[in-house]
């Protein structure tokens, strides 16, 4: 059965990754002084370093219903029998909510859709689990669903306050900390931004990524990412630290986050992404 895998543009996938494994991405919005962007399309990390340096108002929401609905048709009418849609968690979003009207107006025998509970390559890889499943719908369904359960996410910040403003965190604000040097550390937990702990210094804060991230995959294969808005060197040497601790890996994906994680997360966010056991 022939099955076609729909995510949404906050997976930031590498460079390629959607194109080689035949998964379709569908943009979030984002506004800018009131005008509309596309996430990843026409709004993309440059554009978002830019206007967050410029103290540009940013705003993002879901795709529409409809929206969604127009990539299940096209799926259907290229010849698909099942359309699998992975998206980022319902707590941070109404993509699924979204997702899960337009697979009711369109067939929901043949359109599945999965809450991966996470965002980034927490996402990614849940859709890349459902591309490599045998067994059709049923198959890729159910090996998203199992990939994003498995998944663990740790980030730092440079500030709360851009996570505080778009309402992402509630009991975070307890991290707030009046010294300067201070880092929020943060992972998220069934679907939510939490907090985890607070360090000093960002070398403190990578040394900790590796350290949680070390924990987390255990000693088996593992799917690794690192994520960043505007730190091409920091997550350069957050990959290679976590190459060298973690003995599954068989590489660290790298990729720069977008406009919807990153207008929320601000300048300067790492994030690790790990997946024990892999994708296959």
């Amino acid at each position: 059965m022939t099955t076609t895998i729909v995510t949404d543009s906050t997976a930031y996938l590498p460079e390629g990754f959607a194109e080689r494994h035949g998964i379709r991405v569908v943009p979030l919005h984002v506004a800018v002084d009131g005008r509309s962007r596309l996430d990843g399309l026409d709004f993309g990390p440059t554009e978002l370093a830019e206007a967050l340096a410029e103290h540009r108002r940013l705003t993002t929401s879901r795709p529409t219903p409809g929206e969604m609905a127009e990539v299940y048709r096209s799926a259907l009418d290229d010849g698909a029998e099942a359309v699998v849609s992975v998206h980022l968690s319902r707590e941070l979003s109404g993509t699924w909510e979204a997702a899960r009207l337009a697979a009711e107006q369109v067939d929901p025998d043949r359109v599945r859709v999965v809450d991966s509970r996470a965002t980034g390559m927490g996402l990614g890889f849940a859709a890349l689990a459902a591309c490599l499943a045998d067994g059709g719908g049923a198959g890729a369904e159910k090996a998203a669903v199992a990939a994003a359960s498995r998944v663990r996410m740790f980030f730092c910040v440079e500030t709360l306050d851009h996570l505080r403003r778009g309402g992402r965190i509630g009991a975070a604000a307890a991290l707030v900390g009046t010294a300067l040097a201070v880092k929020p550390l943060l992972h998220v937990d069934d679907g939510r931004i939490v907090p985890l702990e607070k360090v000093r210094t960002t070398g403190r804060a990578i040394g900790r990524l590796v350290d949680l991230a070390a924990e987390a995959a255990g000693p088996g294969p593992v799917g690794l990412a690192v994520h960043h808005l505007a730190s091409p060197e920091r997550a350069a040497e957050l990959a290679t630290r976590l190459d060298e601790r973690v003995p599954g890996s068989t590489g660290c994906l790298i990729s720069e986050v977008g406009a919807v994680i990153g207008a929320h997360t601000g300048p300067g966010v790492l994030g690790v992404v790990v997946l024990p056991g892999g994708v296959a």
